[in-house]
């Protein structure tokens, strides 16, 4: 529920830019005029598989968004990301793409998933962690300036293996209760 939660407010900010436009709609007792985005929509993309546990509180906010997947697994040795998995919609220039991730640790997945975007001829990327380090914050605007990025906390470093630390653990075992 916290992870709901949290990707909802990400959300918000990261798209509180957006131009708006009036569209009447049918309410229960007639037509009214309501807001919403406008032109193209976007595209949401988590990282498998810890990325899909902010979905929901993605789509609680902007339910027509169209959902797009990435894989990378991180080598533990190398600590490299490793893609095994690519569904991104085919429209992906014309929208913004929210990519998910619970964890920015070294970066290294992330980079690897904005370039994976760029190659598609993404424009515009914002991407939402829940806990980050600063050495992925750093590695993403070195290699990625044109990406903003929102986090929820910011915690202390690394450690030796690329953790987060004070960290949460296995974003993705927290998530689907898988240990």
């Amino acid at each position: 529920m916290v992870v709901h939660e949290l990707t909802s407010l990400l959300i918000y900010e990261a798209l509180r830019d957006l131009e708006l436009e009036n569209k009447k709609i049918m309410g229960w007792e007639g037509e009214v005029m309501v807001q919403r985005i406008k032109g193209k929509k976007l595209t949401y993309v988590p990282i498998l598989r810890a990325g899909m546990g902010m979905e929901s509180g993605l789509l609680s906010i902007i339910p027509q968004a169209k959902g797009s997947i990435i894989g990378f697994y991180r080598d533990e040795e190398s600590l490299k990301p490793v893609p095994y998995y690519d569904k991104v919609i085919k429209d992906v220039p014309e929208r913004i793409a929210l990519v998910l991730d619970p964890m920015l640790a070294t970066g290294g997945t992330a980079c690897a998933c904005f370039a994976k975007l760029k190659e598609k001829n993404c424009k515009d990327i914002r991407a939402l962690f829940l806990v980050g380090a600063p050495e992925g914050v750093k590695k993403v605007q070195n290699e990625h300036p044109d990406v903003n990025i929102w986090l929820a906390a910011l915690d202390e470093k690394l450690n030796e293996v690329g953790y987060i630390i004070p960290g949460l653990g296995d974003a993705g075992d927290k998530i689907f209760g898988t240990k």
